[in-house]
C-alpha cells in the first residue's frame, strides 16, 4: 500500500502563529495523521494528494517550505499499524458524536417531540452533518461508523416511522425479456426518473430508448408515472421498485437506492452522507434550464459516480457484474 507524506515549515515569526493554527486545523478536517513529529500521513488518494498539494502552494506562499511525498513503506512502521492509528483517530471522532446522539436522546422525549417537532428534527440534521464529515475522512471504513449510522437511522424512524413495505406482492420479471424496449416517463426528469434512466440502461437494456412524455403509447413502458408497474409502490420509489420487480442484488446499487430514496421520499428512512451534495447538484440543474436529454445524459454521468464510488467501498467487483455497462460493445 502507498501512502502520501505531507511535511511543511514556516518562518519563526509571531505573524505566522495564526498560520500554524490555521494549517493544523486543516490538516486535522481532512483526517490526516501525525505518527512522526512533523510528518502529516493520508492514504495515496488523488482527493488527497490534492489537498497536500494545495497546502504545498500556502505555505510556500508565505515564505515556508513543504514537500509531498508518495511513501511506499514507513521504516518502523507497518502498513496495518498505520491504518491501526487512522481508525483509533475516527474512533474519537464517533465516541463524541455517540455521546452527543446520547444527549439527544435525553434530552427530547415523545411529549417534547410531538410539541416541537420541526426543532427537534432541526437539532438531528446538526448530528448528521457531523456524521457526514467524520464519514468523509474515514478512510478504512471504520465498524464505529457503521454502527452509527444504524443508531441513527433508528432514531430517525421512531420519529418518522415509516409503514412496512411488503415487496413479496411486486410482480417479478426477466430481464430477457425487456430487450430493446422503449421506455417512458414524464418530461423534466429530478432524482427519481433520471436514477430510473441510469438503472435501466446499467442493469437491465443497454440498448434502452427512453422517451419523455406524459402520454406513452400503447407499446411503451411508463416508469415513474402514476398507478403504473414500475412506479412507486407504498414506501418504495420507482428505483427501488424496478430493483425488485427485476431481482437486482447488488451491494452498491443498494447505497445508491438509500440515496435516491431519500431525495425523493424524505421520510428519514436512510442515510447517507451523499444524499444533501446529490440533491444540490440535481436542483442546480433544474434551475439551468437544461432540456430533458442534457438532465439525462447528465444524470447516467452522477449516477454511474456516485455507483462507483460505492463499488470502492464494498465487496462488490463490477467485472462480475452480469449486465455489461451501457454503450459496451463486448
Amino acid at each position: 500500500m502507498s501512502w502520501l507524506a505531507f511535511s511543511y515549515s514556516l518562518a519563526s515569526s509571531k505573524k505566522q502563529s495564526s498560520t500554524r493554527v490555521s494549517l493544523w486545523r486543516r490538516l486535522q478536517r481532512i483526517g490526516a495523521i501525525a505518527p512522526k513529529s512533523g510528518v502529516y500521513v493520508l492514504p495515496d488518494k488523488e482527493d488527497c494528494l490534492e489537498f497536500f498539494q494545495w497546502l504545498t502552494q500556502e505555505v510556500q506562499q508565505t515564505k515556508g517550505e513543504a514537500v509531498v511525498m508518495k511513501v511506499e513503506k514507513f521504516e518502523g512502521l507497518s502498513d496495518s499499524e498505520l491504518i491501526d492509528i487512522f481508525r483509533k483517530a475516527r474512533k474519537k471522532d464517533y465516541e463524541e458524536i455517540n455521546k452527543a446522539v446520547t444527549r439527544f436522546e435525553e434530552k427530547f422525549s415523545k411529549k417534547v417531540i410531538s410539541d416541537s417537532f420541526k426543532p427537534v428534527m432541526a437539532e438531528l440534521e446538526k448530528i448528521k452533518t457531523r456524521v457526514s464529515d467524520i464519514l468523509r475522512i474515514d478512510f478504512f471504513n471504520s465498524v464505529d461508523a457503521q454502527n452509527l449510522q444504524i443508531r441513527l437511522q433508528k432514531i430517525q424512524s421512531a420519529l418518522m416511522p415509516s409503514p412496512k413495505s411488503e415487496v413479496t406482492t411486486l410482480p417479478k420479471f426477466s430481464i430477457k425479456d425487456y430487450q430493446n424496449k422503449v421506455w417512458v416517463t414524464r418530461p423534466r426528469p429530478h432524482v427519481d426518473r433520471l436514477a430510473c434512466a441510469w438503472l435501466i440502461r446499467r442493469f437491465i437494456d443497454p440498448n434502452a430508448k427512453i422517451r419523455y412524455t406524459n402520454t406513452p403509447e400503447a407499446h411503451e413502458l411508463p416508469f415513474d408515472m402514476k398507478g403504473v408497474v414500475f412506479g412507486h409502490f407504498q414506501n418504495l420509489c420507482s428505483f427501488e421498485t424496478i430493483m425488485n420487480i427485476f431481482k437486482i442484488e447488488d451491494t452498491a446499487l443498494k447505497s445508491v437506492a438509500a440515496v435516491i430514496h431519500e431525495i425523493d421520499l424524505r421520510d428519514g428512512r436512510y442515510f447517507q452522507p451523499e444524499t444533501e451534495g446529490v440533491s444540490g447538484i440535481l436542483k442546480g440543474w433544474l434551475h439551468a434550464g437544461f432540456s430533458d436529454e442534457e438532465l439525462e445524459s447528465h444524470g447516467i454521468a452522477l449516477f454511474e459516480g456516485l455507483y462507483r464510488s460505492f463499488v470502492r467501498h464494498s465487496s462488490f467487483d463490477p467485472k462480475r457484474s452480469s449486465r455489461k455497462k451501457y454503450g459496451d460493445s463486448t
